[in-house]
């Protein structure tokens, strides 16, 4: 081999390796910082994977009737029954189930409390109460959106450590990708006949996480739209690109321009259906229509059970009668004249736009929902195998036995760092938090851990 072909396959080698310490140094940070978050969401989502049966032992005695009867009594009867034996209860949604040993479930206000109370379909008798904020799927919820603690800022932080487990793993792919010839061991499959090793906690880091990679990514992916920030740039992007619901939804005419959407005063809404605009009554001296009235024409326009009817609200709200089914394909959202019964947004699964109807799909994935148990399990897997994955970084890290915080060292090559930062903003381009928080991580480092020594060797080492 010439001296030029060798020149030139070390200048190769130099460039790849430089480029595989950047891309290794951004992985280190952003495991650091957002490894203990993951595990939050990853452990939560894998108990609220089976909240159908978690909830369906805690609360067996409200959830299913004691004895099934040949013909329940009629929500307008229910809801009457419950607002009499219990003096100054407002009930404000009803939802109606799809099998007989089920019991209704009514959303209401009682001593000012948001409550949730369970009735017996046949007799009427309330079966038990529950303060709705306190029941197990609304902690997990919260654990899982807003780390227990709520807020706007919460539910931002998990939003940005949700969007930086996306670069944690495609840059994880990258690292992983076997550079020269290698055997499946270590690749696909992992080494463990050193129980304790680094390359045993090396395998377990990196071989879980590249089977997993696939699932984990839609996952994340179909959990953004529901995301404060990222939520919202996709349900404006679907709605201008008309991929959400379209305009002849709307069957009272013109899209209307009130403030007030779907999720403002109903329950059990599709995504797709959230930010769907709300009409109003034609107030003017006419009698109510009772939730019976309701019930009879949505049954008429063959929508799914379990589904939920949500009480207007003042003399030109309309009742709202909504599911998000465990099968896509049967959700539905419509908005009714509280007055006339008539029908002024109807929009189905099949009225949705591509985008709409991938979310829509995504969503039910995300919840464990789309094909039942298996989907349940595969979520699962995934979930113990970000835990893995996470825990198995930290042995891994400990085995280097590192000096001061261990931080990959820099690469010599200033274009490959800039390229891979520049990279990395086009990724935050996509997720806006991602893209601000990479420009404070460079300006930090411009100004001021490379102006402080202590921080300056802590960080560059």
């Amino acid at each position: 081999m010439s001296a030029e072909l060798i020149k030139q396959a070390d200048k190769s080698s130099g460039l790849r390796q430089a480029i595989y310490q950047s891309v290794w140094r951004w992985h280190f940070y952003a495991g650091i910082v957002f490894a203990p978050f993951l595990i939050i969401l990853a452990f939560s989502g894998a108990v609220y994977l089976f909240k159908p049966q978690i909830e369906g032992y805690l609360y067996k005695d409200m959830l299913v009737v004691r004895e099934v009867g040949t013909t329940p009594l009629s929500p307008a009867t229910i809801i009457e029954k419950a607002e009499k034996d219990y003096p100054g209860l407002k009930v404000s949604s009803i939802t109606l189930p799809n099998t007989k040993d089920s019991s209704y479930k009514m959303s209401v206000n009682l001593s000012g409390k948001p409550t949730t109370m369970y009735v017996d379909p046949y007799n009427g008798n309330v079966l038990g109460t529950l303060n709705s904020d306190k029941t197990f799927s609304a902690f997990f919820k919260k654990l899982h959106s807003e780390h227990v603690i709520g807020g706007t800022f919460a539910n931002r932080l998990v939003e940005l450590a949700a969007c930086w487990a996306v670069i944690l793993l495609l840059t994880g792919l990258y690292l992983w990708w076997p550079r020269n010839k290698s055997s499946i061991w270590g690749t696909v499959l992992p080494r463990l006949s050193k129980p304790g090793s680094r390359l045993f906690w090396r395998d377990l880091h990196a071989v879980p996480a590249f089977w997993l990679s696939l699932v984990l990514l839609v996952i994340i992916a179909s959990g953004l739209p529901w995301s404060g920030i990222m939520g919202e740039q996709i349900d404006k992007l679907a709605n201008s690109t008309n991929t959400n619901a379209p305009p002849f939804a709307y069957s009272f005419g013109e899209k209307p321009k009130s403030v007030t959407v779907a999720k403002d005063i109903a329950e059990d809404l599709p995504w797709a259906a959230e930010n769907l605009p709300v009409p109003l009554s034609a107030a003017g001296g006419y009698v109510p229509l009772g939730v019976d009235d309701i019930a009879g024409i949505v049954n008429d326009k063959n929508v799914a059970k379990p589904y939920t009817i949500t009480m207007p609200k003042g003399k030109t709200g309309v009742y709202t009668v909504s599911t998000a089914h465990v099968k896509p394909g049967n959700n539905a959202t419509l908005h009714l004249d509280q007055y006339s019964g008539a029908v002024l947004t109807d929009v189905r699964f099949a009225d949705y736009g591509i985008m709409a109807n991938a979310i829509s799909y995504g969503i039910a994935f995300h919840e464990g929902r789309l094909f039942g148990l298996a989907n349940q399990l595969l979520g699962l897997m995934a979930c113990i195998g970000l835990i893995l994955t996470a825990v198995s970084s930290y042995f891994m890290w400990r085995k280097r036995k590192p000096k001061g915080l261990g931080a990959p060292s820099k690469p010599d090559n200033t274009k490959v760092t800039v390229g891979v930062i520049l990279i990395m903003l086009v990724c935050g381009a996509m997720m806006p938090l991602v893209g601000l928080s990479i420009l404070i991580i460079v300006l930090l480092d411009l100004l001021v851990i490379r102006k402080i020594k202590p921080l300056r060797h802590w960080f560059s080492v």
